[in-house]
């Protein structure tokens, strides 16, 4: 009828996102309908087709991709890591036009570490204690401590500390508990939260190039698995202290909390304000648009109807590894990689990286946790064999 658009001539919303890395985050929005734009550190061959990308290499910054943003017409700004480090940097991404993510205040509260301890603690919550500044422990309480610094980010900096050891500027001390590294997602609205998944993180793990506490993946693994003990008190606990993250800080969209599992309890480690790593999992694993329950949960409140437990009981492992380089590398020919689902985040030919960067992301999957991590190993080695050959 005339006066009337049909739905093919409806222009889908603008979005620009923007982090260190974008590939996951704006792939997940394009397959929601959104144009988008992103703006990250490395400029992977393996964006969707349809995303406009634009890479500032070795001149990123949370700034300066804000600085970049700025001149990029869209209807909405969405960020992933680094940003909740930076809150000035997300008021000027959001700067004339809608935020989908947490607001900068909200950033400041739930990234401080002795905020987000005292609250949790509050809450009945189990949480590691925090301590900086003259407050230091001794060798001598019986406790074991890790220096971090407080814009954190992928273990990046994470080391043990020992009595006389000084306290760098803008770093705190967190105690050490003992268990399995994992991760809960959930999303957030109106002060309410539903868990989408749990995993467990690799870390440090040799296999991947990895060492000391730097993330290098996650395990998405099915119900009653027997990597975690008491698995569905665990998710019980984890999704219930993503609850209370929600009321007491009002976090909006896609978030997560890092925590170690220790007798079926969830240890809070620290909360990641923003689009992670293992939400790509989630979504290839639950047939869910992640970010399209980000994009609601932010403009309306409205959250998914979601069960967890029910669909982790019927669904196979699935798991990520970041390979890092073990020495300095010039890419070769990464067509085969690109024609390969297994491999993403490919990066350009010519492209020099160094020792300790990330290469790639490989995905596999498996009957359980064990068989998932069986396949990643594998998949790192041809990833290293590869490299070793454009060495030669």
């Amino acid at each position: 009828m005339a006066g009337q658009s049909s739905k093919a001539d409806r222009v889908p919303p603008r979005v620009l996102v923007a982090g260190v890395t974008t590939r996951a985050i704006a792939e997940s929005a394009a397959r929601a309908g959104f144009a988008v734009t992103s703006i990250d550190a490395f400029g992977d061959l393996d964006q969707h087709p349809t995303v406009r990308a634009i890479s500032l290499h070795d001149r990123y910054s949370a700034r300066a991709a804000a600085m970049a943003a700025r001149n990029i017409e869209c209807d909405a700004v969405a960020y992933t890591s680094n940003f909740e480090n930076h809150p000035r940097a997300v008021e000027e991404l959001a700067a004339g036009r809608a935020l989908w993510g947490n607001a900068p205040a909200v950033l400041r509260r739930v990234r401080d570490p002795a905020l987000l301890t005292q609250t949790l603690c509050r809450r009945k919550c189990a949480a590691p204690a925090v301590t900086s500044g003259q407050r230091l422990p001794s060798d001598n309480d019986g406790r074991q401590w890790l220096l971090k610094p407080l814009a954190s980010g992928g273990g990046d900096r994470v080391r043990q500390w020992r009595d006389g050891i000084p306290l760098p500027r803008r770093s705190y001390l967190q105690e050490f508990v003992e268990g399995t590294p994992a991760s809960m997602v959930f999303v957030a609205g109106g002060g309410r939260a539903i868990a989408l998944g749990v995993s467990r993180q690799l870390v440090g793990d040799r296999a991947f190039g990895a060492t000391g506490y730097q993330y290098c993946g996650n395990i998405l693994a099915s119900d009653g698995d027997g990597r975690f003990l008491g698995d569905d008190a665990l998710t019980n606990a984890a999704s219930a202290l993503a609850t209370v993250v929600a009321e007491e800080f009002r976090v909006v969209g896609v978030n997560s909390v890092d925590f170690i599992a220790s007798n079926s309890i969830p240890h809070a480690i620290e909360v990641n304000p923003r689009w992670s790593a293992s939400m790509e999992l989630v979504e290839r694993a639950y047939n869910i648009s992640v970010f399209g329950v980000h994009a609601t949960a932010c403009i309306t409140g409205a959250l998914p109807t979601f069960d967890l437990l029910r669909v982790r009981a019927s669904t196979p492992a699935i798991g990520k590894a970041v390979v890092f380089a073990r020495l300095d590398v010039r890419v070769g020919d990464t067509n085969r990689w690109l024609a390969d689902s297994s491999v993403r985040d490919v990066p350009r030919p010519g492209e020099r990286i160094l020792a300790g960067r990330p290469v790639c992301t490989i995905i596999a999957e498996g009957r359980d946790d064990a068989s998932c991590y069986l396949g990643l190993v594998r998949q790192a080695e041809g990833v290293y064999a590869t490299l070793d050959a454009w060495s030669r």
